[in-house]
């Protein structure tokens, strides 16, 4: 974790924009992630003739990537600081480009193409898991660590908002340039965030003797728990949602996550100070009650409109369901260490968005698949237990 500004405190809209000042690189690494989202499956599986299987490869090996990846981004952090490391992660958002671009001009070699858009998934994985833990460290290190749950609230809007914004302008330049036109926008991208972070000022990394993965985990793991259990709302809502619609037999579904999207930035927006007023676990714990509710009401749905209330609460809840846990996350560890503990937090989101799709899709087909949102909201539940567990577990620094 880097050494906090030794400045006067900040408040308001100054201490807004010095975060979105380092949150715009977070922002410009997810826009690279959604730009060729929505391209590349049908690229692979239609214009180069490969099989579903590998179509859905070649986007899943960036998320491998970053999960793997997250705690050596949060040890660099902490050994070097965080500029250097949203440097890095730029720059491997730019060479993703680059072996698209490359893929695209050898787009008649097929196996060669193929393995040059994996090469460019895997080192957008990794980029993505040093800029986005490196630029929430540089935040917090310019504003200093009373304000890490606003740091982190903000980081999540950039990443949602990127990727909202990175899925359709992808399409559209796929559209009018080819891959080679979404390549180099995906470039441009990249180094023009390179370009911006260079000029602008360090913070010192922090002095101390790292801890070793092993005992950051051992600090960190039951508030990981307690986020994987949570995610559970989320991961059902992003994969299913559709099919929930159309298995019912009705129309909204893209309404409905709208109204998720509407809300889970909603809330971070309307409640900044939540964290720091009231505690990050008391904060997790209200969340995960209307979270809770919301997914009982996916389940229980009779109408659409009913369904599109819980969906709203399920975004409403989890939306500072991460900053709240994270804050106290990393406050058990020493500062010199708080970049390993917030990209070893971080890694239990990974895996519970990356296996709550299989199981539920399974419970899906043997219960129904109103079940697997009474199901997430029993996986909140237990979260909810954990916290108020949690509550009354003292931190050790």
């Amino acid at each position: 974790m880097p050494e906090n500004a030794a400045e006067p405190a900040l408040s308001g809209l100054r201490l807004n924009l010095r975060i979105l000042s380092v949150v715009t690189f977070n922002f410009a690494s997810y826009l690279t992630i959604g730009l060729p989202l929505a391209v590349l499956p049908g690229y692979v599986h239609d214009v180069m003739g490969y099989g579903a299987f590998w179509a859905g490869l070649v986007i899943s090996l960036q998320y491998f990537a970053t999960l793997l990846s997250r705690p050596h981004a949060g040890r660099y952090a902490d050994l070097l600081g965080p500029k250097k490391v949203v440097i890095f992660g730029l720059c491997g958002a730019f060479l993703s480009g680059l072996c698209y671009l490359l893929a695209g001009i050898g787009e008649g070699s097929g196996l060669l193409s193929l393995a040059l858009l994996c090469l460019g998934r895997v080192i957008l994985g990794i980029g993505q898991s040093f800029a986005g833990t490196g630029a929430t460290l540089w935040g917090v290190g310019v504003v200093g660590s009373i304000h890490i749950g606003r740091v982190i609230s903000w980081n999540g809007i950039a990443t949602y908002g990127a990727m909202a914004l990175g899925a359709p302008l992808g399409v559209l330049c796929y559209h009018y340039g080819g891959l080679h036109g979404l390549s180099l926008t995906i470039m441009a991208v990249a180094l023009l965030a390179v370009l911006l972070a260079l000029p602008r000022a360090a913070v010192k990394a922090s002095k101390g003797k790292p801890l070793p993965f092993r005992a950051v985990l051992g600090r960190v793991w039951l508030y990981g728990l307690a986020l994987a259990l949570g995610s559970a709302g989320f991961g059902v809502i992003a994969t299913f949602i559709t099919l929930y619609y159309d298995a019912k037999g009705w129309e909204g579904a893209a309404f409905a996550l709208t109204l998720f999207s509407v809300a889970f930035v909603g809330a971070r927006l309307l409640f900044p100070n939540g964290i720091n007023r009231f505690g990050g676990i008391n904060v997790a714990m209200l969340c995960f009650v209307v979270e809770t509710v919301g997914l009982v009401l996916v389940g229980l749905a009779v109408d659409p409109w009913m369904a599109k209330l819980g969906v709203f609460l399920t975004g409403a809840g989890f939306s500072l369901v991460f900053p709240a846990l994270g804050v106290v996350a990393v406050k058990a560890v020493p500062q010199h260490n708080q970049g390993s503990a917030l990209a070893t937090y971080t890694v239990f989101m990974d895996l519970s968005l990356g296996i709550t799709g299989p199981l539920a899709g399974l419970l899906m087909a043997w219960a129904g698949v109103s079940v697997i949102y009474l199901a997430a909201a029993g996986l909140v539940a237990v979260a909810l237990l954990l916290a108020w567990r949690l509550k009354h577990r003292p931190v050790l620094v």
